[in-house]
């Protein structure tokens, strides 16, 4: 199997995985990967229980493209990919928490110390503009910046990964975050970590490949493991 066809066929597995997860919902949301010299996205407006992978759609950093007409989001996937050398896939869904803080334009601020698992002290939300459009995407873009989540104002979320796996895992968390935040608002606005504290907890998550795969003998330098 070659492997544009394997990243086909795990596109089309987490694109189903993203709505059996709960974060997206009908033909909402879209998926992009790095391949080759461009990248390949989602086509518009398929069902994702009838999508198969030929149905992916190959697109040029030119906005060129081979197949169904793509996403109507694909100018902020190519920008993202674009901008970000060190990302390789790009996950939008309109999962309902986090789409509910988005529709009020608010940054999730370090309330909770996951909210580190992003990349910085905060999950920022995004300018609102009209989807599909360049002012979405550079919005996007400047929401970003040294993230790897955002919210999207008065619309959903984007969650960036090196892999599939890692962008979905992602997305689920800012949904997992988005939930809580808004759970603790109706209790009052909650206190927040200094940033000092988010960049020990940054430091230790970067340490720890924390959420991003299994952990490097010695990262935990509490444990030892037993001797036989």
């Amino acid at each position: 199997m070659s492997d544009e066809r394997a990243l086909r066929e795990e596109m089309v597995a987490i694109c189903r995985r993203m709505n059996s997860s709960g974060i997206n919902q009908g033909t909402a949301g879209n998926l992009s990967v790095r391949s080759g010299d461009g990248f390949l996205i989602t086509p518009s407006s398929l069902p994702y229980d009838t999508m198969t992978p030929d149905d992916i759609v190959e697109m040029g950093f030119d906005g060129t493209y081979v197949g169904r007409r793509p996403s109507s989001e694909w100018r902020f996937h190519r920008d993202i990919l674009k901008e970000r050398g060190d990302m390789n896939v790009v996950l939008h869904c309109h999962s309902v928490y986090a789409t509910t803080l988005a529709c009020h334009h608010k940054t999730i601020p370090s309330f909770h110390y996951m909210t580190g698992v992003a990349g910085g002290t905060t999950i920022r939300c995004a300018e609102y503009a009209t989807f599909g459009t360049q002012a979405l995407s550079d919005n996007a873009l400047a929401a970003l910046k040294d993230r790897k989540a955002c919210l999207l104002g008065q619309h959903g979320q984007i969650s960036l990964g090196t892999n599939m796996e890692g962008a979905l895992w992602l997305a689920i968390e800012v949904e997992t975050l988005s939930r809580i935040y808004v759970q603790a608002l109706t209790l009052g606005e909650p206190p927040v970590l200094s940033d000092e504290e988010m960049g020990r907890v940054i430091d230790q998550m970067k340490r720890m490949s924390y959420g991003l795969g299994p952990e490097a003998e010695g990262s935990n330098d509490v444990a030892r493991p037993r001797k036989a």
